[in-house]
């Protein structure tokens, strides 16, 4: 997909479709009062008839309007005008482009980016409709003997501006915008493949090539040197596979060596089972995604590399998977953390705690300015929070607010749960320095503190996706967040 950025009155554009925001009740925008005005009245006779009311996402699509010069125009409803901010705006985009898509139309002018939005400028509206463009367009399609793609696909979106000064604004932000989509796309990839192709040593091909590819540095450590590291947290989750665990390392330089870096561990869990402490088998298809935290650390490596943003950033992805097998941990083993702490396993489904811990002291080795880690870790967070936010916890109140900046820059949102003493009560055991579980109670604060445990050498703050990292139903797979996020976190670190 190929995108632009231009002034220009929308009756004089040459292109396959102009696209026009309607408000409700009946409301044109300022383009679409250009172009009815040019076409004496075209588009508010249709209006009149109440072909179009305006509702949020709805769209009608028009041929041959009267003194144009483009092929077509398409109306998208906006929803009520004072009701319009951001997340409005973005959807108006996405039912655009989807919309589009259908049309055959292979170019449009889309002027839905001269609307005012509160509190967003130019940039951020040029870079949301391009993460929201290209996340309609993305299609899954890899594994189908049959590739099912529309004859002739949307290539080029030009966005429109309203003021010369405006131009170089929305270059940059279309740039930021593709690294941000390109970057979401990655993780949804590697998200929505099964278990039998996304392995671990899958993933540490794919860092590899993502390192080959964007001038990262890519470090994969095997089974034998975890163990000389001493990481029996980690090495006990995946004794119950035949598949061989690996931890990956991802390095991008763009500050200068004494810059201390931003780390960011994803739990890449590319199966779980739940191992002995067996998982139900309705949707255990689902726990493929139980890597996308680990998928959301590739995408965000990738498009820091495609900014050439000036800091240090590192990846972290411990990656196995979680079976049950005559190997397998038992509930009751007691397992020796690298940081040396011990655990007492009292559910093996509880594993994507038990990698973090021994990924979170590794980190230590960096000396980090603060280190985020990522996680699809409890049903727990998506009972508190549902699918609309992931759960953020913090021992550091600045980090916190600026993670939760970030969501709100980028609408993957955060919303942040304690992390008080109290819930520590939960995690003591009669055999071990701590349980892997503390119960039902706050499960997901539980988990969050358990990993505080390992992160008192570091500014830290973990991120809850359970909710957020994939979708069910008609439309499932992988949401790809949150990479815009993490993206939009980095970029504001780096000034």
């Amino acid at each position: 997909m190929e995108f632009s950025i231009k002034i220009g009155s929308p009756e004089k554009q040459r292109a396959a479709c102009v696209v026009i925001g309607v408000f409700e009740p009946r409301k044109l925008t300022m383009a679409g009062e250009l172009i009815d005005s040019a076409s004496a009245g075209y588009l508010k006779e249709i209006l009149r008839r109440g072909d179009m009311e305006g509702k949020l996402g709805s769209t009608l699509l028009l041929h041959h309007v009267p003194n144009t010069l483009c092929e077509r125009v398409l109306l998208v409803g906006l929803g009520k005008a004072p009701e319009f901010k951001d997340k409005q705006y973005r959807d108006a985009v996405a039912a655009a482009i989807k919309a589009l898509n259908d049309t055959g139309a292979t170019d449009a002018v889309v002027t839905l980016t001269e609307l005012p939005v509160k509190r967003r400028d130019t940039g951020w509206k040029v870079e949301q409709a391009v993460v929201a463009a290209m996340e309609s367009m993305y299609r899954f399609t890899q594994l189908k003997s049959k590739q099912d793609e529309p004859p002739r696909p949307l290539r080029k979106i030009t966005l429109s501006v309203s003021q010369r000064n405006e131009l170089k604004l929305g270059q940059e932000a279309v740039q930021r915008g593709m690294a941000i989509a390109h970057g979401v796309h990655l993780a949804k990839d590697l998200g929505n493949l099964p278990g039998n192709i996304c392995t671990p040593t899958y993933l540490a091909e794919q860092a590899r090539s993502l390192a080959k590819k964007h001038g990262l540095k890519a470090e994969v450590l095997e089974q034998k040197d975890m163990e000389k590291l001493g990481m029996g947290s980690l090495l006990s989750v995946s004794k119950g596979s035949r598949q061989p665990p690996k931890l990956i390392i991802l390095h991008y330089q763009g500050g200068n060596k004494k810059q201390k870096p931003i780390v960011l561990v994803g739990k890449g869990i590319t199966f779980d089972a739940g191992g002995i402490s067996l998982k139900p088998a309705a949707e255990m298809d689902e726990m493929k995604y139980d890597m996308c935290g680990a998928a959301s650390v590739f995408g965000t490596m990738q498009a820091v590399a495609e900014l050439h943003l000036p800091l240090n950033v590192i990846g972290i992805v411990p990656a196995c998977e979680n079976l049950p097998d005559g190997n397998a941990n038992k509930p009751g083993d007691v397992v020796t953390s690298m940081s040396g702490q011990t655990i007492e396993i009292l559910n093996t489904d509880a594993e994507g705690r038990l990698i973090l811990c021994d990924a979170l002291t590794y980190a230590e080795r960096f000396d980090p300015e603060a280190v985020v880690d990522i996680a699809t870790l409890t049903g727990a967070c998506v009972i508190a929070l549902g699918h609309h936010a992931s759960g953020l916890f913090s021992n550091n109140d600045a980090l916190a607010r600026e993670l939760t900046h970030a969501g709100e820059f980028s609408l993957d949102r955060v919303w942040q749960l304690p992390l008080w003493d109290d819930y520590q009560e939960q995690l003591k055991s009669n055999f071990a320095d701590m349980g892997n579980i503390g119960g039902r109670a706050g499960g997901s604060i539980t988990a969050a503190c358990f990993l505080s445990r390992f992160t008192k050498k570091f500014d830290w703050a973990h991120l809850d996706i359970a909710g957020t990292a994939w979708k069910s139903g008609a439309q499932k797979g992988a949401t790809g967040r949150p990479v815009a996020l993490l993206v939009q976190f980095l970029v504001q670190k780096a000034g």
